[in-house]
């Protein structure tokens, strides 16, 4: 698909706004294995938490307490016995891995540093206007849900609506263009009708006084 039919007359693909990288494979589900149990063990986190009551300390300890309990004995019976040890991965991150998710991290802090420093110093009141919208939007999403709810559904829209964007690109870019090119046509026609002559009326004030 040609840049002209995109979003914002973007150059880039989905996967390329999005690093490029470890993360937006994931995201994109390229390494689709791995995203679908990503949301797998957030859901079961999500209902254990939802239904158990327990908290995020108490259920990591006591499931890092069981899994070391088992493990021991495990290990210790197949000493005895000369059976074999228990069948653990070698848990190690790579430094590739490492370095693209700092790498993308620091990406979008910097750009949250310098967006709020722009608000900070009254440089971009669009800026201020986008921030202080979304910030109202989570406030009133916050009112009706719990953190938690907010954090599996947020993970599950994250997994979710850019694999699905980049798959339907073509027809999501198509409306959203239609609709853009009509909220356009809308604010012209409103700037002309009653913009222009507040304005109007305003010069027409100034002259007189």
């Amino acid at each position: 698909m040609g840049s002209s039919n995109r979003l914002f007359n973007r150059q880039r693909t989905v996967h390329e706004v999005l690093g490029g990288g470890f993360v937006a494979d994931v995201m994109l589900w390229r390494r689709g294995n791995l995203t679908l149990g990503i949301l797998l063990v957030t859901l079961a986190a999500w209902v254990v938490f939802e239904k158990s009551g327990y908290t995020l300390l108490s259920l990591v300890s006591s499931v890092l307490l069981l899994l070391n309990v088992i493990l021991f004995l495990w290990a210790k019976s197949a000493a005895i016995l000369n059976r074999p040890a228990p069948p653990l991965p070698e848990l190690y991150l790579s430094e590739e891995m490492v370095n693209e998710v700092g790498a993308f991290m620091r990406a979008h802090v910097n750009d949250f540093l310098s967006a709020s420093q722009d608000i900070a110093m009254g440089r971009d009141a669009r800026l201020f206007v986008k921030v202080a919208a979304y910030l109202l939007l989570i406030s009133v999403v916050g009112g009706l849900t719990d953190f938690l709810t907010l954090g599996y559904t947020s993970l599950v829209v994250v997994l979710t609506v850019p694999a699905l964007y980049e798959r339907y690109e073509n027809y999501i870019n198509s409306y959203a263009i239609t609709g853009f090119r009509k909220m356009q046509q809308l604010y012209v026609k409103f700037d002309a009708k009653f913009v222009n002559r507040i304005r109007k009326w305003i010069l027409e004030r100034q002259k007189l006084s």
